[in-house]
């Protein structure tokens, strides 16, 4: 194999050319799959997101639940609290202790209703956060299954394009070996300024490929004589006559029918 400073400029046409054909063919089995991946990606961060928050509400209800035991905990021991007293009062030497012994009873009476009302608000709470535990819960289980849907979508176009792809991506690779690092660079750059991805074009009627912009006559015979690299001046993009780009079409369709 010749080195890559040796080749002809027709040769570092063909293979940038061909290069190009991998390429597009790589960008179309990717533009199938469409937003598929991201898509997915998306419906797994929302049922994780779901799931952290029906984890946090169950965690929360936990806490109430504690807090609530621990109210019932302080009514019992003001009702021990109150009887002691209570009996107290039976022994009292004057009305000053019995006074201070009923206001005794008096603050545990108000802790009792205070506990009460808390207990109260916190069951409310914990009613309210188990209808949305059921919304959410029910929210999830929706996603689960459009996720389940959207991954078997995904994985069915993985599989019918997956093992092509991977054939074509090392026979890029390969193609980029044998093309000076220059021109590799070049075109990645200018593959990464257009929208379609399209570098390498030919001359078709007259004008760039994909383009409305004439091309001077003596410029489309400079194309047609593969002396030299011609780029585009509106786009940009390197261009090759018509007849070499549709020989290396063909020869690239029985590439890609044995990957």
């Amino acid at each position: 194999m010749a080195k890559k400073n040796d080749v002809t400029v027709e040769d570092k046409l063909r293979a940038l050319y061909d290069l190009q054909l991998v390429d597009s063919r790589i960008d179309e089995i990717r533009n199938v799959r469409g937003e598929l991946p991201l898509e997915v990606e998306d419906l797994e961060d929302e049922v994780a997101g779901l799931s952290k928050r029906l984890d946090k509400m169950d965690a929360d209800i936990e806490v109430i639940e504690n807090d609530i035991k621990s109210k019932k905990n302080l009514i019992d021991e003001s009702r021990v609290t109150m009887k002691k007293y209570a009996e107290q009062q039976k022994n009292v030497r004057n009305n000053r202790e019995f006074n201070a012994l009923s206001k005794e009873v008096e603050f545990q009476e108000l802790e009792i209703e205070l506990a009460e009302k808390h207990i109260k608000e916190y069951r409310a709470q914990i009613e309210q956060k188990k209808e949305v535990i059921e919304q959410t819960k029910e929210r999830l289980d929706e996603r689960k299954k459009h996720l389940e849907h959207k991954k078997s979508e995904l994985n069915e176009i993985l599989a019918e394009t997956e093992k092509e792809e991977q054939a074509l991506i090392k026979k890029s690779a390969e193609f980029e070996k044998n093309i000076e690092d220059r021109l590799v660079n070049a075109y990645k750059r200018i593959r990464s300024n257009v929208k379609n991805g399209l570098a390498i074009v030919p001359v078709e009627r007259g004008a760039s490929g994909g383009s409305y912009f004439t091309i001077p006559p003596q410029v489309i015979m400079e194309i047609a004589g593969r002396k030299k690299i011609i780029t585009d001046e509106h786009s940009g993009r390197i261009l090759v006559d018509e007849e070499l780009a549709k020989e290396e079409q063909e020869k690239m369709q029985n590439l890609f029918a044995k990957v």
